[in-house]
Parts: structure tokens; sequence; C-alpha cells
């Protein structure tokens, strides 16, 4: 989660239902979402409680500026037992909840969340701000029309809004008048939804931001309402109370990305008119597509340091892709049934178990017929047949190198180089079937890699 602003702020905590015993503490969140809560003493003091590493299910707190905040599933990093003096200890929050405080075992529900991501604004490439110049006269008017909310029901029955914030110059203003936009997404439930719930979705909209963008962008600005938190806005009116909420989302980088429509792979006009289909699709994929996307996305993260483990990663999710959207095997499974019940009725049984073992994925088509499958829809990206074959050849030895270090196979390792181009290009192809996958049919995708600077760059050739 990206914190833009340094957030530290002193107040008094409690464990729920026991207010009268408040410590005094200094809450701090850093660039990331780390959430720590530094305290005078310990909310027990007790001998038992000092020596043992208890959990604390949920502190409630009253920060300056913030009011009540809630934080969850903590527990103490730093202990310090006050023997006649002051002491100061320190505890790790996962997830802190501003604006409200719930009850111990109270769940925490809502019926919107609201976020943006890095880029999000660059990405949308929608402004209501017009600027009208008259050069002779020496004079320009600037307007402002909101643009109008984007909004459609995702297949899990939520809905989903890209909608924008605005802040208009202030009165009087003698020498600035400034119009902000920022875009960010709603989700939103007539039923109360467990946070939990939200955040799974949040998640996954957020890596397809990542994908769409080709970089890392993380979550920001985050808050959530419900109808069983309201306020009064007098004159008989109502609404929710705005929950800020703060955790360690993933993805996260350090580094704020800066990214334009041509350094994307897509942006939101390329996809407008089925919008609907793409985001639905994508969540929906996660049912079946997870343990592929990880894989890739692990890449693009820095959870994987060197070369040779994003290789490995690269090479397994592409594995994983085929395996999850092709059910295709050597021979017909009858055929193979028969097969191995007539090898195994001539194997002593001393070793039947070793076998079966060996046989049990049997009729699995091995790596190099995936990649075969998988570069056949997009085959003319990726040179004359030759080329294609010594690519694949490639991709299989270096794998069977780094998984099984066969000496027989070390004249093939690849230089760090050629690693590097070869990690490229298993890449751009799962890029083009992430794309497949999204909504973008294979003519689509032809004509996305013509004009996409980001796909071309992974078909370098040195």
């Amino acid at each position: 989660m990206r914190i833009e602003e340094e957030y530290k702020k002193i107040g008094y905590f409690w464990l729920p239902g026991n207010e009268e015993k408040n410590i005094p503490g200094i809450l701090s969140i850093s660039d990331g979402g780390k959430i720590e809560l530094e305290i005078a003493g310990l909310f027990d003091e007790s001998a038992k409680s000092f020596l043992q590493n208890i959990n604390i299910d949920r502190i409630i707190g009253h920060v300056e500026h913030d009011g009540l905040v809630t934080l969850d599933n903590c527990f103490y990093i730093k202990k310090s037992f006050p023997f006649g003096g002051i002491s100061k200890s320190k505890i790790f929050v996962h997830r802190m909840l501003s604006g409200a405080a719930w009850d111990q075992n109270e769940a925490v529900t809502f019926n919107t969340f609201s976020f943006a991501v890095d880029c999000l604004d660059e990405w949308i490439g929608s402004s209501g701000i017009n600027v009208d110049h008259d050069w002779k006269g020496k004079t320009a008017t600037i307007s402002y029309n909101p643009p109008e909310k984007i909004s459609f029901i995702l297949d899990n029955g939520m809905k989903l809004e890209i909608c924008c914030t605005y802040t208009l110059p202030c009165f009087p203003s003698l020498k600035e008048a400034k119009i902000t936009q920022r875009d960010y997404f709603k989700l939103e439930s007539e039923e109360l939804h467990d946070l939990n719930d939200f955040k799974a979705v949040a998640f996954k909209i957020t890596h397809l931001m990542c994908f769409a963008m080709d970089d890392v962008v993380a979550m920001k600005n985050v808050s959530a309402t419900s109808c069983e938190i309201p306020r009064d806005l007098g004159d008989g009116k109502q609404d929710s109370v705005p929950i800020k909420i703060y955790y360690q989302s993933i993805p996260y980088s350090e580094k704020v990305p800066k990214r334009d429509s041509h350094d994307m792979l897509f942006n939101y006009g390329a996809i407008k008119d089925k919008a609907h289909q793409v985001f639905n699709n994508w969540i929906n994929a996660y049912e079946y597509l997870s343990p592929a996307f990880g894989l890739y996305f692990s890449t693009k993260m820095g959870a994987r340091k060197y070369l040779d483990g994003k290789f490995l990663a690269f090479a397994q999710g592409l594995e994983i892709f085929h395996r999850s959207t092709s059910d295709e095997k050597l021979m017909e499974p009858e055929v193979f049934e028969s097969l191995l019940s007539t090898v195994l009725a001539v194997c002593p049984d001393d070793h039947i178990d070793w076998l079966k073992g060996r046989l049990m994925q049997g009729n699995e088509i091995n790596l190099r017929k995936r990649l075969k499958r998988l570069i056949e829809p997009f085959k003319e990206h990726l040179g004359t047949s030759e080329e294609r074959n010594k690519f694949i050849r490639k991709i299989v030895d270096m794998r069977n190198y780094l998984t099984h270090y066969n000496e027989n196979l070390e004249g093939e390792f690849v230089k760090e180089r050629n690693l590097y181009i070869l990690c490229l290009k298993m890449a751009f192809i799962l890029n083009l079937h992430f794309l497949n996958v999204i909504g973008f049919t294979v003519n689509e995708v032809k004509k996305i890699v013509k004009n996409c600077e980001p796909l071309k760059r992974k078909l370098q050739k040195n």
C-alpha cells in the first residue's frame, strides 16, 4: 500500500471493554503500509504476560486529528517491563481502521470499498478540465465538468465504479487557480460484506492494473463505508462515515512508477467498449490461473532476485498456464489406463509402488509440446520455424539444467545476456495469452503487438 504522506500520531490506546485503562502511545504507518504502535508499558503488566508472546486480537485507540481507530491482529515485537520506571513496548499491527471502533468479536463489514492505484489517472486518460485560450486577447478560460461515473456489475454481485474526486479553486484567490482530479475504483454492494471479501477483489483488480501498465503499481487511498455506521449531515440527511483503511497490501514497490499511455500494454480507452467483460474475465480467471498469475507477478515484484530464478518462474508459469487451459494428453484416457494395467500386471510386487509413482504423470505431454502449443497462435512474432524450435529447445534444456543440474546439459547453459532475452520472450508469450484470457481476440492481440512499445521491447534479438 502506498502511503504518500508520513503518518505518525499521538493517542491513547486500550483493549476493547477496558477503556478506563488507556495507555499513551504513538501510532505510525510507513510507506508500504507497515503499522506499528509504540506504547508506554504493556496492556497486561503481569509477569505471565511479559514472559509469553500473546497475540492481541484488537486494540482501540483515539488519536490526534483522526479520532477513533481500531487496530486488528496485533502482536508484540518488543516488550519492556516497567521496573519502577518508564518503559516502552512496540506492537506490530496487521490492519488499521480509522474513524470508528469495533467491539472485541464484532465482524468488520462494509457496503463500499474505494481505492486508487499508482498511475490510474494516466490509465483512465479522462479529464473534465477544459482550457480555452484567446492568444490575441491574452486571456484564458478554464472550466471543469466532472466526467461521468463508469459502472458495471461484476459476476460476484458487486458493482464496480470508476469515479473521480476533485478540488476546485478556493476563494478568494489572487495569484493561483488550481483544479485537481483524481480517479479511483469503488466496489459497492447492497449487502454487507466482510472486509476481506472486498480486499480479495481489490487485490485482483490491482494486479490487472499491474498487467495493463506493465509495471508494479500499488494500492493507495483506501476507504470503506457501512450503512451501520451513519453520520448526521443536518436537515434530516444522513450518509455513512468514511473509514480509512491501512494494511500491507501487495503488490507494492518502493519506487513510485511513472507510466504514460505509450508505456502500457493497454489503457482504458482500448477496452472501454468491453470493460465489463475484461474486468470479469480477469477476476474469474483467478479460479484456474492463480498459480500462473502468481509466478508471473513474482518476477515483476522483486520476489525473484536472480535471473535463473526468474527464468524458472516463467518456465513453470508457462507450463501451469497450459495445464490450466488445456486437457491435452498423450493418448486417450481409456487407452492409457489399459496400458497402465498391462504394465503393472507384469511388475514384481516389490516394485509396484515405485512404478506407480513413475507412471502417475505418464499421460501428460512434456514441456516442449506445451510450449509449442502456447506459441502456435502467435508464432509469426517469434521468427521462423527453425528459430522457434531453437527457442523452445533453449527453454527446455535450461529448465532441465537448473532443475536437475544434469552434467550432460551443462554446455547448454545460456549466458546471462541471452538468458535475459529468453526471459523477455517468455514474458511476451504469457502477456499475449493473458490478453486473450481477458477478452482480446487473437487478431486484436496481434494489432496490440504492432503498436505496443513494451511488447516490442520484449522481442529484442540481442
